[in-house]
């Protein structure tokens, strides 16, 4: 029921992504694949900035990251979520709108 701006941009170390309903930042999280000496490739997801009592909100970003890391690139992802809306619908509808538009 929220209008959703999503704006994905490529950089030379990293991806980036922005959604928002508010029109400004909002949680700022960091994620990353950590190449070990297992054959299973872990991640890795903080927040930067922000709410860092939203379970949900690492998932989206964990889920992300994986896709990119299945996509063949090993860059990092910094992830903004501006919402209002916190719903399991609302941050699988991000994922899915950034996996069709991706640039990796």
């Amino acid at each position: 029921g929220n209008s959703t701006d999503i704006f994905i941009c490529r950089y030379d170390d990293h991806f980036l992504v922005m959604a928002t309903q508010i029109g400004t930042m909002g949680t700022i999280l960091h994620a990353r694949k950590e190449e070990g000496v297992s054959t299973e490739p872990t991640f890795s997801v903080s927040v930067i900035l922000g709410k860092r009592d939203e379970p949900i909100l690492l998932a989206t970003a964990r889920q992300l990251i994986e896709h990119i890391s299945s996509s063949g690139s090993s860059m990092p992802l910094v992830l903004s979520l501006g919402l209002k809306d916190h719903s399991a619908e609302t941050l699988r509808g991000i994922v899915s709108a950034v996996t069709e538009n991706r640039l990796w």
